[in-house]
């Protein structure tokens, strides 16, 4: 259900962008009534409007989160305090500026923070965060935990590279599904890889005490 919530946003982004796509004047007459002031000279043309739209709903659906976390009385992540700021800045340049060069940097800006945070917490620190986030029920040797660790800095690092090369040499329809499916598939994938590693370094369970002689 965690990951259902974590992913929202972008799930609302993907679907805002596809509907108006085919709504375009539609969605360039709603933005232009309503969201008028937000941007410069007030009218939001047909072209840019399912990335204007998109940009909108991601922000709203950042914000909602955050919202109802406060509501439930539950913990806010900093990196979803980090993600509403990079989004509300980049998302509001996009607006005004009619440009979307602005929204699709906000992915690769998430990934590099996450590699500076593994890079500080696993790293520098030694925190062993990896183990923490799967419930510290997994032991390992310190040297495994390490890689792991530099295994998810340059996975970062790597995936905010790799969306600026797909948002800047692709039109923006391919860029909004690879931040869709591409995107998570390549998590998931790495995700595996790593609970495979991870399985073949685990220490056995110590012997039960009593045990047959």
């Amino acid at each position: 259900m965690k990951i259902l919530f974590d992913l929202l946003p972008i799930f609302l982004f993907f679907a805002s962008f596809k509907w108006a796509e085919g709504h375009k004047d539609l969605a360039a007459q709603w933005l232009t009534e309503h969201l008028g002031f937000a941007v410069s000279g007030g009218v939001v043309g047909v072209t840019e409007a399912p990335t204007l739209l998109a940009t909108v709903v991601v922000v709203v659906a950042t914000a909602l989160q955050i919202l109802v976390l406060k509501a439930l009385r539950k913990p806010v992540d900093k990196m979803l305090w980090a993600g509403l700021v990079i989004v509300v800045v980049l998302g509001g340049l996009t607006l005004w500026f009619h440009d979307e060069r602005f929204i699709k940097w906000k992915p690769t800006l998430i990934y590099w923070l996450m590699a500076v945070g593994f890079l500080v917490t696993e790293i520098v620190l030694k925190r062993k965060m990896l183990r923490q986030m799967m419930g510290g029920q997994m032991d390992a040797p310190d040297a495994v935990w390490r890689t792991l660790g530099w295994a998810w800095v340059l996975f970062f690092g790597a995936m905010g590279v790799l969306n600026l090369y797909v948002a800047f040499n692709f039109p923006t329809d391919v860029w909004v599904s690879f931040k869709m499916w591409g995107s998570l598939g390549l998590t998931l994938v790495f995700t595996l890889a790593q609970g495979v590693y991870l399985s073949k370094h685990m220490s056995p369970p110590p012997a039960e005490a009593g045990g047959s002689q």
